[in-house]
């Protein structure tokens, strides 16, 4: 059960009752008849043969509000994406899958690239980016949750509780974050977000002095949830990455273009656990080391934006400062597991936040070397304006692979 303390300015909305899901879902589906529901789950085509994504659709299959959930399938050829049509095809509420990999979609992309107006490169970003296209295309939901597709502890209540905020016709919320505590198997987990964006959060603090944006993004209790949801009209104009900075990115567009009681963050699970990335010490282009950079990256990014001013001598001084803070955290997790009966390894802790440090040293020399990178995907508003028929071609792509492999209308 969690507490009931707000920490920093954005509305936090707690567990304190366990109220029961099917009270929940009751509402939702009231709430649904005034403003339609929907779902995105980005997913690479292996997820479908793992361990979590058959108790997913298991569970959303019994979920009664969902107006369309919409799919985006990477890393598939079309026998596999046969498969997926298949496999989703367990699920009731109106769907659509979304394959990336095939002719039609692969032209769409062609065409935007050619404009500078796609993604750069492949993964989540894209995925989602995509999906959120074919939303606004579609036109059936007003309200959508985003999740993951390899929660191992998936129960439907989460959803439930993510897509409330956005989904009352009573609460003015454009944007809600999920939270939940990374406990599972007798230890704590969450190391990037424990161990990196906290503590070089708490350092830029330390070193750059109070920023409301600062303030803001150590609110969140936890950052990197790849869980959210949002009303439509945020889809129109918001700017993601296409790296591994994509959850840092999501929470600094919101805060770019809303109010701060416009968006909350909300616990929606007491357990939760799914796929690790390996830390990758030895390799900055993959696991933990590769999403580290990009969420440093990210991070420093914004800040130059806000008319922050870095140079080799501030990263210095900001890797050191971070050192400090994450080692004084890693005493701190280590007492809270032992009290809790967990494990932690604290010589591991320590190994993830001196390749942190690292990382933050090269994060800042790569954006002094490359000032003008463009990271961030266009803007639907702004694809819109150079190609005004691209949403009803994205919609008609996905309509005519779903028609020519036999889903149903």
């Amino acid at each position: 059960m969690g507490d009931f303390y707000q920490n920093g300015i954005i509305t936090t909305l707690h567990n304190l009752s366990q109220r029961p899901v099917d009270e929940l879902e009751a509402e939702l589906l009231q709430f649904s008849r005034q403003r339609p529901l929907g779902l995105i789950l980005p997913s690479l085509y292996s997820e479908l043969e793992g361990e979590a994504l058959p108790q997913i659709i298991a569970e959303l299959a019994q979920v009664p509000y969902l107006s369309e959930v919409v799919i985006g399938l990477d890393r598939a050829d079309q026998a596999q994406f046969q498969h997926a049509l298949e496999f989703f095809g367990a699920l009731p509420q109106r769907h659509r899958v979304l394959w990336n990999d095939g002719p039609r979609l692969r032209a769409l992309d062609a065409e935007l690239q050619a404009q500078d107006l796609a993604p750069r490169e492949p993964g989540k970003g894209r995925n989602v980016w995509y999906c959120m296209g074919y939303v606004l295309a579609s036109g059936r939901t007003e309200s959508v949750a985003l999740h993951d597709c390899d929660i191992l502890t998936y129960d439907r209540s989460l959803l439930a509780r993510l897509i409330y905020p956005v989904a009352h016709p009573g609460f003015n919320y454009e944007f809600c974050k999920g939270y939940y505590a990374r406990v599972a198997g007798g230890k704590i987990n969450g190391r990037v977000s424990r161990l990196l964006v906290t503590p070089l959060l708490r350092a830029l603090k330390k070193t750059l002095g109070d920023m409301e944006y600062l303030e803001y993004m150590d609110s969140f209790r936890y950052p990197l949830a790849g869980e959210f949801s949002f009303r439509r009209d945020v889809l129109t104009d918001i700017r993601i990455p296409s790296d591994w900075g994509l959850e840092i990115g999501v929470l600094s567009e919101v805060y770019r273009n809303y109010a701060n009681n416009r968006l909350c963050q909300v616990d929606i699970a007491d357990v939760y656990d799914h796929k690790h990335q390996d830390m990758s010490v030895d390799d900055d282009s993959q696991g933990l080391s590769r999403m580290s950079v990009d969420i440093a990256k990210a991070l420093f990014r914004k800040l130059a934006t806000r008319g922050v001013t870095f140079n080799s001598e501030s990263f210095r001084s900001l890797k050191a400062t971070y050192y400090r803070i994450a080692l004084d955290f890693v005493e701190t997790y280590h007492n809270d597991a032992i009290m809790n009966g967990l494990r932690l390894d604290i010589h591991n802790e320590e190994v993830a936040v001196e390749m942190f440090a690292e990382n933050i040293m090269k994060a800042g020399e790569a954006f002094l070397a490359r000032p003008m990178e463009r990271p961030f995907i266009p803007g639907w508003n702004r694809v819109i304006s150079a190609i005004p028929d691209i949403l009803e071609r994205l919609q008609a792509a996905v309509e005519a692979d779903a028609a020519e492999f036999g889903v149903p209308a």
